[in-house]
């Protein structure tokens, strides 16, 4: 199976039908501080390409992690040795420290544009340094706050995700962002190496899409075992309140997501943003923990839509539950990419008929803060409630 477009609408139908299987913080007063234009930016008055500002008081400071599990052999490529991870952790920072990073490699930027037939008019330079507020080894700010575990796309790498993590971390969350390896179509390990996605070619069949949802439940629960543990693997793991953890993720991320609950009681809350579910909610439910569905409001994932997992999932979730569906969203509106795609008036961002890329953005933003709010903090959220006229895109589905 090729690695999944990032352009669904644009997709050939048969892979297109294929896919689908496969109130916040008080803001800071002050305005967020200027970007800084990387060394090895692109040509000066060239294209560029930038997220909205992350909407919480807190800057955002992220490092990288290397994580191995030596109990397990990669499910992709045993002869590799030891399943291998990479983590992004962004957490709540000073303002004004730490030094500005890439949004992704060159290389990495390379790689999925040339997946998803755009790298001859979205150069690989622009979208590695799209201007965002994260800085490189910030000083954390002062607290313990709650930890979120975030598991991309198959076949796209984390980074697609930036918009999302950088704006938990600035609400006050820490956010483990995971790179899976060889299940992305190019993310940079250790060495110099550049893992590709085996994985793309050898899921074929449902059997292999609960497979490796499974696995990405496995990698998520390590995850939270090396954040946590006697010997945490991150030097601020102090920072971290390890009775508050919830797991979100898009497509087969979000699937992970259920999947890493049912097997991990430390996980409070879930959300699976627009992936089919392959079996990940057991019959017997979560154990009555929240679990929150979001996704595109078409023949997909409304109630009796063409994906069945999900009306399988809403029956078998057994606590607190919201079925929510944006109006006119595409797979790709939970990530940052439309956003880019409308700003270089590119095909696949928002037209009059799909959702503008930013406003995607301020709507999962928002409504995923909401949530992990409610239930890792216990704070009161109305946004969750019913629909609100500020919102007129968000569907409460009630099957």
């Amino acid at each position: 199976m090729p690695a999944f477009s990032l352009l669904r609408r644009l997709l050939p139908p048969a892979l297109a039908l294929v896919l689908p299987i496969a109130a916040a913080l008080p803001v800071a007063a002050s305005p967020p501080p200027a970007r800084t234009v990387l060394a090895a930016d692109p040509v000066p008055g060239g294209p560029r390409t930038s997220l909205p500002h992350p909407t919480g008081p807190y800057g955002v400071g992220r490092q990288s992690l290397h994580l191995v599990d030596p109990s397990r052999a990669d499910p992709w490529v045993p002869e590799a040795g030891a399943r291998e991870l990479m983590v992004g952790m962004y957490y709540p920072a000073r303002r004004g420290t730490g030094t500005p990073t890439r949004y992704a490699t060159v290389d990495e930027a390379r790689l999925m544009l040339a997946d998803i037939g755009m790298g001859d008019v979205f150069p690989a330079e622009v979208l590695s340094t799209t201007a965002t507020d994260v800085r490189a080894d910030a000083r954390p700010a002062p607290g313990r706050y709650p930890l979120v575990v975030l598991s991309p796309g198959f076949g796209y790498s984390v980074f697609t995700l930036t918009g999302l993590a950088e704006d938990l971390a600035s609400r006050g969350y820490v956010v483990a962002a995971i790179d899976h390896a060889y299940e992305s179509v190019g993310t940079a390990f250790p060495g110099g190496r550049m893992l590709t996605c085996a994985a793309c070619t050898k899921v074929r069949t449902e059997e292999d899409l609960v497979a490796a949802t499974s696995g990405r439940g496995r990698d998520m629960s390590f995850v939270v075992d090396r954040l946590t543990g006697a010997d945490p693997a991150w030097r601020y793991a102090d920072l971290i309140d390890r009775h508050r953890i919830g797991a979100a993720g898009h497509s087969i991320g979000g699937a992970g997501a259920a999947a890493a609950m049912a097997g991990d009681p430390r996980i409070r809350a879930g959300v699976n943003m627009d992936g089919a579910f392959h079996s990940a909610v057991p019959e017997t439910g979560l154990g009555k923990r929240p679990f929150l569905l979001f996704g595109t409001d078409d023949e997909t994932h409304r109630p009796g839509g063409d994906d069945p997992s999900w009306d399988q999932a809403w029956t078998r979730l057994d606590g607190w539950k919201r079925w929510l569906t944006v109006a006119n969203a595409t797979h790709f509106s939970f990530s940052d990419f439309p956003v880019f795609l409308d700003r270089l008036g590119l095909p696949g961002g928002g037209s009059a008929t799909t959702l503008p890329g930013a406003r995607g953005l301020e709507l999962t933003r928002a409504y995923l803060a909401a949530f992990v709010d409610r239930h890792l903090r216990h704070l009161p959220r109305p946004l969750l409630d019913g629909p609100t006229a500020a919102n007129p895109e968000i569907r409460f589905n009630n099957p």
